[in-house]
């Protein structure tokens, strides 16, 4: 049930702005943020009005039905009517939810995507291959262009650490769920003994922010650059073309040397940099307003552990919802992954509509 006097407050503010607006005497300066908010308001204001007068309609309904001088005929219209418009407020009220919810800023942004190897050596870097593996086909079936940013290669022929950038349409709102511990438990290829082993691996999901999103000053930069070479390097070459990027002020240091350029190594370096400078910065900042972001489940929390994928009895846990699907198969292929994703964002949303009661 969402408090009337919400509703009633968007009302107001969409006749405030409406008068605002028409009276010619605004700032030019403040008129196109205006505009933009009352036709953001404009999306729903039919919607709210209705709602508002929901109440005096159910009233006026109720009325008829306990007037015992009213004939069957208008009885039966009452209650049809009666259980049309409480469908239809239901519906109106989830609109009205998902209105009031607070917006991530980022959500219709690109995002960058870190996948590493963690507790499980080589068996957590195969994990690692099939998680980026997994976000591929992904990718694919939504008709998202990923595009290769680096990556580091293991012995086993598995990821140390791969990072990609994926464009789309809110590509940010759908991806930040992914964000944290990924846990899998299998029979390796090497365990002759049968056992079950557990490892894991951290997937990081940023913003991409361009240079507008976030000031980078040059003399807060170190770059350092290097002869490429060894893991992660596509080649061993003869040249400084690999760079590292240090922010002073944060201390997070970036090296990129997949490409023979050392400007677009550059180019690439700084890409991950500011979407991490920006993520740190926005991190401190929702700590210091409230605890609000650790009450939603898109927080980025790459220390959580959110689920575990278990092989041997083929299926995969979420735990920030306690959902269980026994289709491990079709979630790393993609094809039920939307599924969770939905459950994810219903979950985030009440979170954060209790959060406005």
């Amino acid at each position: 049930m969402i408090p009337i006097e919400k509703v009633k407050d968007i009302i107001e503010k969409y006749n405030d702005l409406e008068k605002e607006l028409s009276s010619g005497k605004i700032e030019s300066k403040l008129f196109a943020r205006k505009s933009k908010e009352y036709s953001n308001l404009g999306n729903i204001i039919g919607i709210a009005k209705e709602y508002v007068n929901f109440e005096n309609e159910k009233k006026g309904l109720e009325q008829i039905l306990s007037d015992k001088d009213n004939g069957a005929e208008i009885i039966q219209m009452a209650e049809k009517d009666l259980g049309e418009i409480k469908l239809k407020k239901e519906n109106y009220e989830n609109k009205l939810k998902i209105f009031l919810l607070p917006k991530d800023e980022d959500d219709d942004k690109n995002a960058i995507v870190e996948i590493r190897a963690g507790t499980g050596g080589l068996e957590a870097s195969l994990f690692c291959s099939d998680l980026f593996k997994m976000y591929e086909k992904v990718c694919s079936k939504k008709k998202w262009s990923l595009e290769l940013i680096s990556i580091s290669r293991s012995d086993a022929g598995g990821f140390k650490e791969v990072i990609f950038l994926v464009n789309g349409n809110n590509i940010y709102s759908y991806l930040k769920y992914e964000s944290g511990v990924h846990r899998v438990q299998r029979i390796p290829e090497t365990e002759t003994q049968g056992r079950v082993h557990t490892s894991a691996a951290t997937v990081a999901v940023l913003p991409e922010v361009e240079e507008i999103d976030i000031q980078i000053k040059d003399t807060d930069l170190r770059i350092d650059v290097f002869r490429a070479g060894g893991p992660g390097g596509q080649s061993v070459n003869t040249t400084d073309s690999a760079v590292r990027i240090t922010h002073i002020p944060s201390g997070i240091v970036v090296s990129q040397q997949d490409e023979k350029s050392q400007h677009k190594n550059k180019a690439k370096a700084l890409k991950i940099l500011r979407s991490r400078v920006y993520e740190a910065e926005k991190r401190k900042k929702d700590q210091e307003r409230s605890s609000s972001r650790r009450n939603q489940i898109g927080s980025g929390d790459r220390s959580e552990r959110i689920r575990t994928y278990n092989f041997p009895q083929g299926r995969i846990t979420d735990h920030r919802i306690n959902l269980t699907l026994h289709k491990l198969d079709e979630f790393l292929s993609g094809e039920i992954h939307d599924d969770m994703n939905q459950q994810l964002r219903l979950k985030d949303q009440d979170m954060k509509l209790e959060s406005l009661k």
